[in-house]
């Protein structure tokens, strides 16, 4: 990757800023105004490209904005003139010539013709002692914050092996929790975490995932087992009573959400669906998003939309949990569909065998212009007690309540 840029047409050609022009190596953290140059290494966090019309002659100038972190701090940037190519959120750059401006109070970082940029690693961001982090709770946490400390109890963990590009690579993903509240996390480095043991974590950052916060760890992460005798206890956070959709909405879902409802319907696509053998990703008219043409796997599932009279949900239900909760396995839909090619019968059996059932869920749920989507851990049938349910809605009713 090449991230040293063509000077613009009416400016002269960059190059290396000599030594008493460039300002030494800084932290995020130290910028300070007054310097007239400084040199940084920093990861793109956030970046937008945009046009700006040029007041002199109407011509239109490029520029990307957005926000750099090396983990002592977080700030907004603007670069003139970047490059087309190479830049996307996660890359570290080595900037010699930047500028210092402040905005509101706070610094503020510009790339001008005259900084030289390129690629750097993750290995030359600078090292920051964790105690000089802040104590944060996993409430206070959200996108792109970087440079605290969290103390947490492990509620899961699990590895997952995922495609990038030709490479097959481990992701460890799970759930953290303090007394203010959950928060997933990924981490492409192994920390050995387990589930149930109290960690301190520091070097961390947030980023959106699904529209929800998430703590990302990377290799310059710190993670030190800690006593954590007042931080809650993860089957108890699991176990906690379903709540109401319409509550799950408002907080736009959830690290372990449980809510029960009635299925009152199926959400295409469901039954009978392809996926790229590769990612799994489902496959439309051979077709793969990541991997183009490839030829599809049979794989049974439904995406299940739950009420329970404040609001719904949709459920995207596995494999293994449509074939437990329908009886209808992958097998025997296979067979019907040699025998009758229309897989719209087969998601009309398994609407048939789920519609008006009463549902316990489970799982991560998250919230996106169409709704609530929870991915769930466990979904089990509720027997559905007449009697009680008919002297709630009788209760609710004489409330005036929904």
């Amino acid at each position: 990757m090449d991230l040293d840029r063509s000077p613009c047409p009416d400016s002269p050609a960059m190059a290396m800023p000599e030594p008493s022009t460039a300002g030494a190596e800084v932290r995020l953290k130290d910028l300070s105004p007054q310097a007239p140059s400084v040199e940084i290494v920093a990861r793109i966090v956030t970046l937008e490209r945009r046009e700006v019309t040029r007041r002199s002659d109407g011509s239109r100038r490029p520029l990307v904005s957005g926000l750099l972190s090396d983990g002592t701090a977080t700030v907004r940037f603007t670069w003139w003139d970047p490059p087309r190519e190479g830049l996307e959120r996660g890359t570290v750059v080595r900037a010699v010539g930047a500028e210092v401006r402040e905005f509101r109070g706070r610094p503020e970082i510009t790339f001008t013709w005259r900084t030289r940029v390129g690629p750097a690693s993750s290995a030359e961001l600078p090292r920051v002692d964790s105690s000089e982090f802040p104590l944060r709770s996993v409430r206070e946490l959200s996108p792109p914050m970087e440079g605290f400390r969290l103390e947490v109890r492990v509620v899961r963990t699990a590895p997952r092996p995922v495609t990038v590009g030709e490479e097959r690579r481990v992701v460890h993903e799970g759930i953290l929790a303090d007394r203010s509240g959950m928060i997933a996390f990924s981490s492409w480095s192994d920390f050995g975490l387990h589930t149930g043991e109290s960690v301190r974590i520091a070097g961390g950052y947030v980023r959106s995932f699904r529209a929800r916060a998430q703590l990302v760890l990377d290799e310059r992460a710190s993670v030190v087992r800690i006593d954590g005798t007042d931080l809650p206890d993860p089957s108890e956070l699991l176990r906690s009573p379903p709540r109401t959709i319409a509550r799950v909405e408002d907080e736009g879902g959830g690290e372990a959400v449980a809510v029960e409802g009635l299925v009152v319907g199926l959400l295409p696509p469901s039954g009978l669906v392809y996926r790229c053998p590769t990612c799994q990703r489902s496959v439309k008219n051979g077709l793969c998003r990541v991997h183009g043409q490839v030829e599809g796997q049979l794989d049974l599932r439904a995406r299940i939309v739950l009420d329970d009279g404040t609001g719904a949900l949709t459920v995207n239900a596995g494999r293994a949990d449509t074939e437990r909760l329908t009886g209808l396995t992958l097998d025997e839909a296979r067979r019907r569909l040699k025998e009758q090619p229309d897989p719209s019968l087969i998601e009309e059996e398994v609407l048939s065998r789920l519609l008006g059932s009463r549902l316990r869920v489970r799982g991560s749920g998250t919230r996106d212009e169409f709704g609530v989507t929870i991915v769930p851990d466990s979904v089990e049938r509720v027997d559905i007690d007449l009697d009680a349910t008919a002297q709630e809605l009788a209760l609710r009713l004489g409330e005036g309540r929904p």
